[in-house]
């Protein structure tokens, strides 16, 4: 089978989770053959430690010959081992309809990809559609977002009960309902994306290393004209963090990398002006500060991650300009 030209290609990029991406395969192994012609493809972004032959092995012994493990030649990010699929299953004689991106520290639910299929089919304005998330002990993560913007800056840095009543709106974070949605951008840790998309506005871009690039794709795609949908009915189990370090629930807050501001930093100047994210580092360095001083006065316990405030300040437009660094 060449997976560059099935009708349903599956997208998973390993760095260092070898396991997490076997427990990944094994669940969707249960839900391929509901789709014909359905391929999954895991990129291992440079590992460097046997992931990629440890997954290939896992694969031979189930003898699936639906799944195939990749080498990319280097670990250059989200966006980048994406696309090193994606890429490649475009460019062929008869390119996939629909591209799955998966996350490796998921397993889909009973029907996860067919239905997000089924949806896409019937509403032909929608680009791109992902599910409901579980967390690991069974509930439900009922999260879609709004495009980040400094009103949504300003909140997240007053954690202020009132201010986030009027701003309502504006927050990123959406508490979804049981009923499928019209939204602004969705997680990639599940995200179903159809062929015209990549078509009309192109690849995720790869100066995002991680985080950003999901939401900057889903951007590109709204300003020409597709729609993005929270479906509900599609589930996935996801371990938020687990593959990524960042945000773990059974840690406690680590120092935020440096990508997550180049990330930010980018994302506002690429996509708004220079201007527009020079206004969002204010509103929120100043918002923040504000914050940490009441936080102090009230003795509230510190959640944040370390040095949150001073990386910050060191990462902002004014001290790094406005492209990634």
């Amino acid at each position: 089978m060449d997976w560059t030209q099935c009708d349903y290609l599956v997208v998973i990029v390993n760095y260092k989770t070898p396991l997490r991406t076997i427990d990944c395969l094994n669940e969707l192994s249960k839900e391929v053959d509901k789709i014909p012609n359905t391929c999954v493809v895991v990129v291992d972004n440079d590992s460097q430690d046997d992931s990629c032959s440890i997954i290939d092995s896992h694969i031979k012994a189930q003898g699936w010959n639906w799944a195939f493990a990749l080498q990319a030649p280097k670990n250059g990010g989200y966006a980048y081992g994406n696309n090193y699929a994606i890429r490649q299953a475009l460019e062929s004689d008869s390119p996939p309809d629909y591209f799955h991106l998966l996350n490796p520290d998921t397993e889909v639910r009973e029907n996860a990809l067919v239905i997000l299929k089924d949806f896409l089919e019937v509403h032909p304005k929608a680009g791109i559609a992902g599910g409901c998330f579980e967390n690991p002990d069974g509930s439900l993560w009922q999260i879609a977002f709004r495009f980040p913007s400094i009103l949504s800056e300003i909140d997240r840095g007053l954690k202020l009960g009132v201010v986030t009543k009027l701003l309502n709106n504006y927050i990123v974070p959406r508490e979804m309902s049981d009923k499928a949605e019209q939204v602004d951008w969705l997680p990639g840790a599940s995200m179903l994306v159809r062929k015209e998309v990549y078509q009309t506005v192109g690849l995720m871009d790869e100066t995002y290393f991680l985080y950003y690039e999901e939401t900057d794709f889903c951007l590109a795609a709204n300003r020409a004209g597709w729609e993005c949908w929270y479906v509900p009915e599609s589930r996935v189990m996801h371990i938020a963090g687990d593959s990524t370090g960042v945000n773990s629930a059974d840690t406690k807050p680590k120092r935020t990398p440096k990508y997550l501001f180049d990330s930010r930093r980018y994302y506002f100047s690429k996509n708004y002006s220079v201007f527009y994210a020079a206004f969002a580092d204010i509103f929120w360095i100043a918002c923040f500060a504000l914050w940490r001083l009441r936080r102090k006065i009230q003795g509230k316990t510190d959640t944040d991650p370390p040095h949150l405030l001073s990386d910050s300040i060191k990462n902002s437009v004014f001290a790094k300009g406005p492209n990634i660094s």
